[in-house]
Parts: structure tokens; sequence; C-alpha cells
């Protein structure tokens, strides 16, 4: 018996090829990520500028969010239908087109609708990429890997925090803000370099029965990844079994015996950890105008959290696989917790700058850690199908968390915080009961 894919995958050693197969990808991680923060910094405009209300800009928000649901839901099905490269160059495609027309929107109501369509795409981005990278990477590294395309997807973050910083307030042909969703839909550009040089997962086409497809590519990346280690590749240590499917029904398999616990425990997750994740993300330039009526300030403290995105992933990168990721995203949800409540009783500018500083970086290392978990706790075959089901949840929560917020803020951004905070520890109670452990364990075991 010839070992799997799977196994052949998993016993590669970690080289260029990797690298190189993660940089292309976080290409388009890098522009989703430009795309879906640039709302935070643009909404404290839009509303200063007197383009959008505070309700029209809940409204925004929500419809974004609202476009992410069906985007995770249906890209993650299409993306096991047809495939995490073409899945993946789909989503680049989508969002990056309805962005740039949302720049030219001349109307409130256009621009929500363009920010609808772009979110179908954006979120679908991210639930591609997860299971794209998870079954592309040994196991041993396979959290390492998910946090590095995300530190490269983070590190967009204080790029379009300056870029708003500078162009918000300018009116050159067209107001600053249109410049920036310009940018923010420009991935595009990339799509046709990304395409001609990744293949396809080789796990994917064995889930599916297409043997001599998985055959080929992994013989490809076999030879390439000898030519880069200059040695022979060691022997497969396992025998994976990998299930041949033949029917096509993975979002019905989600709520089978096997997989249906852990389907209702990430749907809690996502519903609860997106009000705090973007809870402050998307608000926190808003919270900063609420507080001091002063939009340069306002978008030079957006600055400087946006800087602690990358820092926050890259301790992610770092802790991967030293911290056992269920224990990770307990520790991380409850120090979010309770910075967030620490962030509502501050007032000096130096204060804010350190807990607000903080939360960004809990956030962002607590986002690399909880998108490698949620992709490992799937078949194959229903991988993406899972992660964009469950992952939707959490869209569909921050369209109504968005109206809770913008109501709760006329009361204070404390009583913001405590709703943020106690979902946070919602987050950790989860988790701490049902969560699975996974750093190490073979993809095949943990869906066995």
């Amino acid at each position: 018996m010839n070992a799997s894919i799977a196994a052949r995958v998993d016993r590669l050693p970690l080289c260029g090829f990797h690298h190189r197969f993660v940089s292309l990808v976080s290409i388009g991680t890098w522009f989703d990520f430009f795309d879906l923060f640039m709302i935070g910094y643009l909404g404290a405009a839009l509303q200063s500028y007197h383009f959008l209300t505070l309700y029209q800009f809940s409204e925004f928000v929500a419809a974004g969010f609202l476009g992410m649901f069906i985007g995770t839901i249906v890209q993650g099905m299409t993306s096991d239908y047809i495939g995490r490269r073409s899945g993946f160059i789909l989503t680049l495609l989508f969002y990056s087109i309805f962005s740039v027309a949302g720049a030219f929107a001349a109307t409130p109501a256009i621009l929500i609708l363009m920010r609808f369509l772009a979110g179908i795409g954006i979120s679908g981005q991210q639930v591609v990429v997860d299971a794209y990278v998870s079954e592309m990477v040994p196991g041993k590294s396979r959290g390492r890997y998910v946090a590095i395309n995300q530190f490269v997807g983070f590190s967009a973050v204080p790029v379009v925090a300056y870029i708003s910083r500078l162009l918000v307030p300018t009116h050159w042909l067209l107001d600053g803000w249109r410049w920036v969703m310009i940018i923010g839909g420009s991935g595009s550009v990339f799509a046709w370099i990304i395409l001609r040089r990744i293949r396809e997962s080789p796990r994917w086409l064995e889930s599916r029965g297409r043997l001599d497809e998985a055959e080929r590519i992994i013989k490809e990346i076999e030879e390439e990844v000898v030519r880069d280690t200059g040695r022979p590749l060691p022997a497969p240590n396992e025998r994976l079994a990998v299930e041949v499917i033949h029917h096509r029904a993975p979002l019905r398999e989600l709520w089978g015996p096997a997989y249906r616990s852990r389907t209702i425990m990430l749907l809690i997750f996502n519903v609860l950890q997106t009000v705090g994740f973007y809870g402050f993300a998307n608000w926190a330039p808003t919270f900063l105008l609420h507080e001091s009526n002063n939009l340069g300030r306002s978008l030079n403290y957006g600055f400087l959290f946006a800087l602690m995105y990358p820092v926050g992933s890259l301790m992610g990168v770092f802790t991967a696989e030293r911290l056992e990721r269920k224990q990770a995203l307990i520790m991380l949800s409850l120090l979010m917790a309770f910075t967030g409540l620490a962030f509502a009783f501050v007032r000096s500018a130096v204060t804010v700058i350190i807990i607000g500083a903080i939360m960004t970086v809990f956030s962002s290392w607590f986002s690399a850690v909880f998108h490698a978990y949620q992709a490992e706790l799937f078949p194959t075959r229903a991988r993406a199908t899972g992660v964009g089901f469950t992952y939707s949840a959490s869209r569909l929560s921050t369209v109504f968390s968005t109206f809770i917020i913008g109501a709760l803020l006329v009361h204070g951004i404390l009583a913001v915080f405590a709703f943020i905070s106690s979902a946070m520890v919602g987050v950790a109670l989860v988790v701490g009961v049902w969560g699975p452990r996974t750093n190490a364990v073979a993809l095949e075991k943990l869906s066995s």
C-alpha cells in the first residue's frame, strides 16, 4: 500500500517551497486585510465630512459584514467543490472589483451596497486561505504558517492607517477616503501572477478522488523540495487514511454525529469572538472621535494602535507550536476582556495609547491562533465548508453587534466595553469546555 498524499505532505521538510507558497497566498491576504480594516479608519472621516451619519455608518459596517456572512458560506462551499486554488483567485477578484466600485459611489445607498458586495469576497478569502495553508504545510508547523499569513495580512493595518491619515483630509480629484478604497481594491492586479505560480492542494484532490491529479502535483512538490534542500526526502512515517467520497454534501456532514459538537462549539465561539475583535477594531477611531470631537487626534491614535497589529500576529508566529492553541485562545480572550474594560476608564493621551496598543496586540495574536484552530477541526473534503459555515456566524454577529454598539455608545464607552468584555469571557468558557487540543496532530487524525 502506498503512503497517502496526506502522509507525503506531512513528511516534507520545511524549505523554500513552503515559504514561496505562503508568500504568494499572503499577497491576497494583505489586500484582504487592508480592505477589511480601512472601514475603521474611514468611518470617522465619513461621519466628520457628513457623507454618512452615525446610523448610516452603522448600516455601512453592517452591510459589509452581512456580505461577509454570505461570502463565508458560499465561498467556503465553492472552494470545497472547485478547489482551493480556484476559490482563492475567485474571492480575490470579487472583493477587489467591488471595493473599487465603492470608491466611486455617489450616494450613501450606493456605497453601502458596494460594501455589501465587497464583503462577499473579503471573508471568503480568509476561509479559503485558512484551509489552503493548513493543507499544504506539514502538521508540525501548520499553526506557525497560518500565523505567518496572518502577520503579513496584519502588516496592512498600519499601512491603511497611515494612508488614511495622509489621504482622508485631501481632495485631489476625489475625496481622500475614495483614494483609500481604490488602493484597497487594487489587489486584483496580482491575481494572474499568483494564479500561475501556486498549485492546487493535493490533499483536496485526494479527498475528491482525483488521484491522478493529486499524484502529479505531489510529485512536482516533492521534486521542488528536493531541489530546495539538496537532500532526498525522508520516508513517510505514517499512512494517514483518507476517505475518498463519492457524494458531495459537505454542509450536511457538519451536522453528522462526528462533527456536530465541533460545529456548534465554533458557531458559539464565532458569535462571541467577533464582538471583541471587531468591536474594538472597527470602532476605536469612532470611540476616540466621540470622546475628543477631534478627527485628527482620532486618526493619529488609530495609526498608533495599527502599528501593534503585526506585533500581535508575530507573537502568534513565535508561540504557535509552543503554546497549545486551545489554552492560548482561553488566555488571550480573558486578556482581551480585562484590557477592554481598562480602556473604558482611561482618559489621558498616554494611557489611551498604551491600553489601546495592548488590546490591539492581544486581538491580532488571538486572530492568528484561532484562524489556525478552526481550520483543523474538519475533514479535508468539507474543511472550507466547515470553516466558512461556522465563521459566518461571526459576520452575522457583527451585523447585530454593530447596531448594539452604536446604541450603547450614546451611553458612553464603558457600556460598550462591558458588552465586549462579557463576550470574550464567553469565548474562554466555550473553548475551555468544548474545544479539543490540536497542536502537531495530523489533520486526518483530528478529523477521523
